[in-house]
């Protein structure tokens, strides 16, 4: 599990990253007009910190990602708090491939996104 609480500065880096500069990520005024009412963070921002589990928990170091299957089932908001857990559901040790079952859940223990992983683990 990693646990992050979604900064201001977190959304603004995330833009610079990946170019994606949708005001409702980054202008409030733009925002309040929307469904949410307020900006919301990138759903890749939030589906990174799968990655950050998968590269330094579980497996861990070395891990590569070979395929992500992600569902988007709620907005996460800028000062959440998001706790990506990963759980594996199936070991192929002749080919060295684990899939995982991917969640993230908000501070109101909501899942805000979930899916599923492969990945190639180390050795």
């Amino acid at each position: 599990m990693f646990v992050k609480t979604i900064s201001e500065s977190d959304v603004y880096l995330f833009a610079g990253i990946t170019g994606d500069f949708n005001p409702a990520h980054i202008n409030e005024e733009y925002a309040r007009e929307s469904v949410f009412k307020t900006r919301i963070a990138h759903g890749m921002l939030t589906a990174s910190l799968i990655s950050t589990v998968l590269g330094t928990k579980l497996p861990g170091p070395g891990t590569i990602y070979l395929s992500q299957d992600t569902k988007f089932l709620k907005p996460v908001l800028i000062g959440d708090t998001i706790a990506a857990i990963v759980k594996i559901v199936d070991l192929n040790k002749e080919k060295n491939k684990v899939k995982l079952e991917t969640i993230c859940i908000n501070q109101k223990n909501e899942t805000v996104l979930e899916g599923f992983a492969l990945v190639k683990a180390p050795k």
